[in-house]
This record gives C-alpha cells, sequence and structure tokens, in this order.
C-alpha cells in the first residue's frame, strides 16, 4: 500500500492500536467524517467503513476532519516544533535533509514525512518561507534588494527571484515599492453575501474581499498594493480570472463545487503555516484557534493563529471563516460575523445533505 506497508498489517496495527505505527499511516471511517491515527482508543468501526491514508493530509484531502480523541494531525508535534524552531534560528544557514536527521537522530525519509504531516510543507519549503519572510521585513524597513537577499541567506541574486514565485506574488522591488511594475486584473460580482472583488496576477490569486460595495472593494485593492497597475477584467482580457470569480459565485448562491485557482500567498512565514492548515479543514467543520494552533504543532500561538486569520487577503478559498472560539462563539471575522455566521450555517447544511445521500446510496 504505502510506507511498505500491506492492508494486512495495516489491519493488524488497527486491531492491537499500536502506536508503533502512528504516522505510518491514518485511517478513516467514511460514516463519521473522522480520521485517527491507529492507536487511537475511539471504538473501532466496521471494516467496511474503514479507509487507509498515507498521511494526515491525504485523509484530510478525502475530506475527513481530525479525531478530537487522538488529533493525529497533530502527530509528533513536540518534535517537530523543535526541528521548525531549529530552521527558524538557523534559517541563513545550508540545513540539508541530512543535516537535520543528523541533528534529531533520525532518518532522512522519517523527518521529511513527519515534519510534511505536521507543516504541510518540507523543511526545505519551510526553510525558503522562513527565509522570505526575513527577506520581506529587510525590504519593509527600507534595506537594499541585494544587502536583504544575502542577509535572508540567499547566496546569489539568482536564489531569491526563484524562490519569490507563489510567496510574496511579485518581484523583490516590486513588492518593496507597493506592486509598482505589477499589473493586478481584478473582477467584481454581486452574491448573495454582498459585493465580492477577486484580483490576480499572471502567477494566480492574489485578493479576494467582500465588501460594501465596488467603489470600497477596490479602495482595499489599492490599499494593499497602492502602486500596482490595477486593470478591470474583461473576459477577453482575463478569462481565467471570471472563470474562477463565476466558479466562486456559483459556490456560494448555488452550492456548486468552490473552485481551487492557483493562490499567490503573501504573508509571512507563521501565516502561510495557519492559511494551509486552513485550507485543510473540510466544508461543513469547524475549528477553533487553539485546535488549529496545536495542529500546526504550534499550542500556544492560539493569539498568532487569530491575528493569521485577520490577515488573510483570500476569503473563501482560505476559510479562516471556520475558525471559532474555544467557547464556540464566532469570534470575529475580517468581512463581518454576519457573513461568517451564514458561511458556516450553508456549509453545514451542504455537509448535512451530503452525508444523508451517501447514507440512503449505501442502504
Amino acid at each position: 500500500m504505502f510506507d511498505n506497508l500491506s492492508e494486512k498489517d495495516c489491519w493488524r496495527a488497527l486491531e492491537n492500536r499500536d502506536a508503533s505505527f502512528d504516522g505510518r499511516f491514518f485511517f478513516g471511517v467514511v460514516t463519521t467524517g473522522v480520521y485517527c491515527r491507529p492507536s487511537c482508543p475511539s471504538r473501532r468501526a466496521k471494516p467496511e467503513n474503514v479507509r487507509f491514508y498515507p498521511s494526515a493530509a491525504a485523509a484530510a484531502a478525502a475530506g475527513l476532519r481530525p479525531c478530537l480523541k487522538c488529533q493525529p494531525q497533530r502527530q509528533s508535534s513536540e518534535a517537530m516544533a523543535a526541528v521548525a524552531d531549529f530552521i527558524d534560528t538557523h534559517v541563513d544557514e545550508t540545513l540539508s535533509l541530512a543535516r537535520l536527521a543528523r541533528e534529531f537522530k533520525l532518518s532522512t525519509s522519517h523527518l521529511q514525512r513527519r515534519f510534511k504531516s505536521a507543516y504541510g510543507v518540507s523543511p526545505k519549503q519551510y526553510q525558503n518561507a522562513a527565509r522570505l519572510n526575513q527577506f520581506r521585513t529587510s525590504l519593509r524597513h527600507g534595506s537594499d534588494v541585494t544587502e536583504a537577499i544575502f542577509a535572508a541567506g540567499f547566496g546569489s541574486t539568482s536564489r531569491i527571484y526563484e524562490q519569490v514565485d507563489g510567496h510574496l506574488g511579485m518581484t523583490p522591488s516590486a513588492y518593496r515599492d507597493g506592486g509598482k511594475g505589477e499589473t493586478i486584473a481584478y473582477a467584481i460580482r454581486t452574491t448573495t453575501l454582498g459585493h465580492l472583488l477577486m484580483a490576480a496576477t499572471d502567477r494566480g490569486v492574489c485578493f479576494v474581499h467582500f465588501g460594501a460595495g465596488e467603489a470600497a472593494l477596490t479602495a482595499a485593492l489599492q490599499h494593499e498594493y497602492p502602486n500596482a497597475t490595477l486593470s478591470r477584467s474583461a473576459a477577453e482580457s482575463a478569462p481565467a480570472l471570471n472563470q474562477w470569480i463565476d466558479a466562486l459565485n456559483h459556490h456560494l448562491d448555488r452550492g456548486s463545487p468552490a473552485p481551487a485557482p492557483p493562490l499567490h500567498l503573501n504573508g509571512t512565514a507563521f501565516q502561510m503555516r495557519v492559511w494551509r492548515f486552513l485550507m485543510s479543514v473540510p466544508e461543513g467543520a469547524v475549528a477553533s484557534y487553539t485546535e488549529v494552533a496545536r495542529g500546526m504543532g504550534a499550542p500556544k500561538s492560539a493569539r498568532a493563529v487569530a491575528n493569521a486569520c485577520g490577515a488573510n487577503n483570500i476569503a473563501l478559498l482560505i476559510p479562516c471563516h471556520r475558525v471559532l472560539r474555544s467557547d464556540g462563539s464566532l469570534g470575529g471575522y475580517r468581512w463581518g460575523t454576519e457573513r461568517k455566521r451564514a458561511l458556516i450555517d450553508t456549509e453545514r447544511s451542504r455537509a448535512v445533505t451530503a452525508t444523508t445521500r451517501a447514507a440512503n446510496s449505501n442502504s
């Protein structure tokens, strides 16, 4: 199946609740919509309802949510948090997977798998994000581009341009200058939850906001990218953008599947970790700020998680509306708590309907 395990191995580990298999595979129960680690103490489901997955990310991608008892998304979180801290404090050094494995006395394959399970990215990708965070900070404090490149540990000017795609969303000098030299297309639609603006560079979506009207939305986009060239999209000039926002509008108004366009995340390394985790929370499910922090392997960072949700510039596609306070209350929402409640209620209703249909089809 995976990781040199047969289906028989997985069933044996499940029957014995063998903790030595935790992290090597995960199992999900389709009738409850939950996935667990092999050692989970919960009562076992019927075999016909059980599915096996090579990682927590694979289980989440199948639409399952993490078990509250065994918290499989926290697999080896303390050990992997130590690895992440080591990377953060040695961000300007060359950190090969072999060096990290020696440092923490793990095999390279085991470290790679466990770290990616905990953070959603490989150690190399995590270090690249940490370097970009340091680079962005240097630019915002007025450093010369070349000086900022070497201070962040990239080693050459070409290396930073290799890493920019999908993180800054634009060249380093353009980011420092508020988007100068960039062309950003945008489109606006009227949805059941009000006006919605989506904007994108030629590499992916960088901005999705709800607002009181078109003027307020374009002003917000201008504030985020004050020196970019903003161009209102017509279908013939930016067909992909129009298709994405139309699909998102249909998702809101008609319950059709949400689109999954390429995203240009524009945030710190920690913020991107939060946003990636939120994208694993399935429709119809919710999590508290504390649960998100624990799931990321940073259990004391609930307040920072809330701040990252508030800094999210891509509504719905990064679903920060699915995060609640620990007491179950809504908490804040950048685009209004009424929209947050409406989104959660609609998603829960769709999830219940889908579960009912699945149960009826199996009966």
